[in-house]
């Protein structure tokens, strides 16, 4: 096993996922209202968009890039649509009381979700093909075992964060009231509210200036 193909998809995964954006929000805000596993579930859901994202890179599948790039206007109108409608919708959601039990079904519609949303953003492509060059030994050998491990690494990178950030979070939930939680669903409803508007006026505004 090449040790630092491993160690550099963990990290760049780790660098993928910290920040603080619309997603995050996102399973920050499961975690408090719905549970940690909803949460954590959530964030499994980004690890595995960035890690389709860092699979089509390291293989350098032109085809897909190139087509995802080609269409990245329609596919960050509907990232951007898609976050102010989930916005509006958490920001109307009344939370559920601790004590409710939540099916399966939920769980996978947690994952999916945010697998669709995070895949509908083709900066997360960008990033790699910008950001995979200074590592040039993963280009050494494109080899199908040598790109699961470095894909491996950036789902796990990613993983650890989300497991490590939405399990706080949800373990403090029985803690929290519900004016709490009706609380940061209002706060967090209008902050992915306004990234979705800002991510629509910026594609604007650069098609313009493009055009």
């Amino acid at each position: 096993m090449d040790t630092s193909l491993f160690i550099q998809g963990m990290i760049i995964g780790l660098t993928l996922a910290v920040p603080v954006g619309p997603i995050a929000l996102l399973c920050i805000q499961r975690s408090a209202t719905d549970g940690k596993l909803h949460g954590i579930l959530s964030g499994i859901g980004v690890a595995t968009a960035d890690s389709f994202y860092a699979a089509v890179t390291f293989f350098g599948l032109t085809a897909i890039s190139g087509l995802i790039l080609a269409h990245q206007f329609s596919l960050r109108l509907a990232a951007g649509i898609v976050l102010i409608a989930v916005g509006i919708r958490i920001f109307l959601t009344v939370p559920a009381p601790l004590c409710e039990e939540t099916g399966y079904e939920t769980y996978l519609k947690d994952y999916l979700s945010m697998v669709a949303i995070a895949i509908a953003n083709p900066l997360t492509l960008v990033f790699f093909v910008a950001i995979l060059p200074g590592f040039g030994v993963v280009f050494h050998e494109n080899s199908v075992f040598s790109a699961s491990e470095f894909v491996g690494g950036v789902f796990l990178g990613s993983t650890l964060w989300w497991i490590i950030l939405c399990g706080s979070i949800g373990s403090v939930r029985s803690r929290i009231r519900i004016e709490h939680l009706r609380l940061i669903n209002r706060i967090s409803g209008v902050m992915i509210v306004c990234f979705g508007m800002g991510m629509l006026v910026l594609l604007f505004v650069l098609s313009g200036m493009g055009g």
